[in-house]
């Protein structure tokens, strides 16, 4: 949590709560079905939590925007920005009906209205969203395929409609084949801890 507030200090006490419960919350629930690694629910709040709070670095959702997660497993990176945006609207959507248990379970347990999660593939999602997130489910192509049609046409933010995508490590050949327009947000430039020093946001622009 010390390394929440320190990057977010604007946070209302409500989300402060919000995020101080989500160690219990996914301590407790990971005992039952594995939705993280062991290892990473000692380091909860570095490895999940602010990993995904990178995508609040790079834009500010701003109020009723629809956000699309697309293979969220345990709730990340939907989770953390629902709390974050708690005026932005979220569907967190998962392939295996296990994690999705958990997430609706964890967004119950923290009041999280604006947020949905269903177990269902992303091709089969039949809504329109300003931005669809995510965590390295796959090759930025394969995802491409599985998102396109999705994206509003209106554009509301700084960044046009399009996906921000969580992933690591040389993306030079994954990203060569697409076509669309790419920028690359670097998260050591956000957060100091050596984790993210070759960790990325990658967005891409859908409309």
């Amino acid at each position: 949590m010390i390394l929440i507030k320190e990057y977010f200090p604007n946070l209302s006490s409500r989300q402060l709560n919000q995020f101080e419960l989500l160690e219990s919350l996914y301590k407790e629930w990971n005992e039952k079905i594995n939705v993280i690694s062991r290892k990473d629910t000692e380091e909860l709040y570095e490895r999940h939590v602010l990993h995904s709070l990178a995508i609040a670095k790079v834009i500010k959702f701003k109020e009723n925007s629809k956000i699309l997660d697309v293979g969220t497993g345990g709730g990340f990176p939907g989770i953390p920005l629902a709390i974050m945006y708690p005026n932005s609207e979220f569907l967190l959507v998962d392939s295996i009906g296990k994690k999705i248990k958990v997430v609706n379970a964890i967004a119950d347990s923290l009041d999280l209205s604006n947020l949905r999660a269903i177990h269902t593939r992303a091709e089969d999602v039949n809504e329109k969203f300003d931005f669809v997130v995510s965590r390295a489910v796959t090759q930025m192509p394969l995802f491409l395929n599985w998102v396109k049609g999705k994206f509003k046409s209106n554009s509301k933010h700084q960044l046009p409609n399009g996906i921000l995508y969580l992933k690591g490590g040389d993306l030079t050949q994954e990203l060569n084949p697409v076509k669309e327009d790419i920028q690359l947000f670097v998260i050591s430039a956000f957060f100091k801890e050596d984790f993210f020093d070759t960790k990325k946001v990658v967005y891409v622009r859908m409309t």
